[in-house]
């Protein structure tokens, strides 16, 4: 079990990575800075999002609790570092829609991008090469 470096309370690992809106707005700018201080974050969205300095913090704080951030503190400053990896909140996010909308079956999902949603010859192509990948991985 990992500690959190915000109250040094035993946390619970993320098995299954789940963040709300407003959280994954806060990562990708962390991922792009880290380690960074949450004014780094409020600033990185002031050309997006018109939020407070305090509800960027509260927001980065709960996210610590979370266990999607750990802070380190250097005297007064405190910096901010994933704990997740966006390719492990992308799985999540994925997981959640694809048990949501298709009883978490990956067949009818891929039916309906393929039926409803019109890809592109350029998506098909690549949709293409990817299985193709993917089956010569298996043999």
């Amino acid at each position: 079990m990992t500690r959190s470096k915000r109250n040094n309370t035993p946390e619970q690992p993320k098995s299954n990575t789940e963040l709300t809106e407003a959280e994954w707005v806060i990562m990708k700018v962390v991922w792009e800075n880290e380690p960074c201080a949450a004014g780094t974050v409020q600033e990185g969205l002031a050309n997006s999002k018109d939020w407070a300095y305090s509800t960027v913090k509260t927001t980065m704080d709960r996210m610590v609790d979370k266990g999607f951030l750990e802070i380190q503190r250097i005297r007064n400053l405190q910096l901010f570092s994933s704990v997740i990896s966006e390719v492990d909140a992308r799985r999540g996010e994925f997981r959640k829609m694809l048990k949501r909308a298709f009883d978490g079956a990956l067949t009818p999902m891929m039916q309906f991008m393929l039926e409803d949603e019109g890809l592109s010859k350029t998506e098909l192509t690549q949709l293409r090469e990817l299985v193709n990948e993917a089956e010569t991985k298996q043999a």
